[in-house]
């Protein structure tokens, strides 16, 4: 990685992001940027990290060799982002790599340095389950108009070929001008510790609507009616944890545990334990639990979604479903059938070594290498 950055001319790297790893919100998009920030840090990289303010944190940090600002709140920090970055305030910079959600930076309107565009999955069809109202209309019109508009001919990454089938579909892009890099497995994810004595379903996900929290809890209400020694925990906060907490106990599900934000530690005994990993997600860009599990030796049972075609390999690592009633179903096989599951978490081992973030990061780099490269 240092000799690519070396002979593109490209040392000093911003990465611009919506919300920082500290943030209580924070999920797989933040894990990815930490990642992939610390890889090019160890690669000999001037890295800074440009976020929305942490609430009750410092403005400004330094992680694993990288510097990170945060300023702005959740709308603010799309101008903290163009303001700091044009005054000098966060140095020079060889590239630039834009992570956005739906909504971006717009980078290109106000930088010619080199960039990419790191595009997680395409957002239409979730606004209204993002920012309910007017904003969320405001959030799709941006994306439907004025991304395609800006980015069909840019640079853009993404982490699977599903996500880059939908960023074609979508936004006009030039799929020869589109990069793929899978998303990594930190170290710590691996087989150990026991397995619940009660058959475990996990799931690990931000409390949101598009994460398919309620499809979820009325499959597990399912499998439980056919499995009643079941127990279920929900792993993750976010803004609608009341609304799904009131609506497991009007559906008979207030046997459900809601374990919060938890430490690395915690997430990887979740895992561990686990008898399944569930996602009743309705739009992801990979699915980085799915594989953090299937590292831990975990089978997944997950919706059919672009993104989760990808992190999951279908009656090898996990079993994908197309419906809620599906989703009920595979759970109960699972749970079921000790040769099954069995089978299925041997080819979640197999199929987690494939995806490693030092990978992931040099494959972004070398995107925005060749891009410093061809602009020069």
């Amino acid at each position: 990685m240092a000799e690519r950055a070396d002979a593109a001319g490209v040392r000093r790297v911003h990465v611009l992001a919506f919300r920082d790893i500290d943030d209580p919100l924070a999920g797989g998009s933040e894990e990815h940027a930490t990642q992939v920030c610390t890889h090019f840090a160890r690669a000999g990289l001037d890295v800074t990290l440009h976020t929305g303010r942490v609430p009750g944190a410092p403005e400004e940090i330094q992680r694993n060799g990288f510097r990170v600002v945060r300023r702005g709140g959740r709308v603010g920090v799309f101008l903290t982002t163009v303001l700091d970055s044009r005054r000098g305030r966060l140095g020079p910079a060889d590239g630039i790599v834009e992570i956005f959600h739906g909504v971006p930076f717009f980078a290109p309107l106000w930088t010619r340095t080199p960039q990419v565009g790191l595009v997680h999955h395409v957002h239409l069809g979730t606004w209204d389950d993002l920012l309910p109202g007017w904003p969320g209309r405001v959030g799709h019109l941006i994306e439907r108009f004025a991304v395609p508009a800006v980015y069909r001919r840019r640079a853009l990454v993404t982490a699977a070929p599903s996500a880059r089938d939908e960023i074609v579909e979508h936004y006009g892009a030039d799929p020869s001008r589109i990069t793929i890099a899978p998303h990594g497995i930190a170290e710590r994810f691996t087989p150990g510790g026991s397995r619940s004595e009660a058959p475990l379903v996990v799931a690990v996900c931000r409390l949101m609507p598009q994460k398919g929290v309620e499809e979820l809890i009325a499959a597990l209400v399912r499998a439980k009616a056919e499995v009643p020694a079941l127990e279920a925990t929900i792993v993750g906060d976010g803004p609608h944890r009341e609304r799904f907490e009131a609506v497991a106990e009007e559906t008979g599900a207030g046997w459900i545990r809601w374990a919060g934000r938890v430490s690395d530690d915690e997430l990887v005994d979740w895992y561990r334990r686990a008898w399944v990993v569930a996602s009743a997600s309705r739009r992801e860009g990979f699915g980085l639990t799915l594989t953090e599990a299937a590292a831990c030796g975990t089978p997944t049972v997950a919706t059919r979604i672009p993104g989760h075609v990808d992190a999951v390999d279908d009656g090898r690592s996990g079993l994908l479903a197309d419906s809620t009633d599906e989703l009920a179903d595979r759970i109960v096989d699972v749970v079921h059938d000790d040769e099954l599951r069995a089978r299925l978490g041997a080819g979640a081992l197999a199929h987690a070594g494939r995806f490693r973030w030092d990978e992931a990061a040099s494959t972004l780099l070398g995107a925005l290498c060749d891009e410093a490269v061809r602009r020069r």
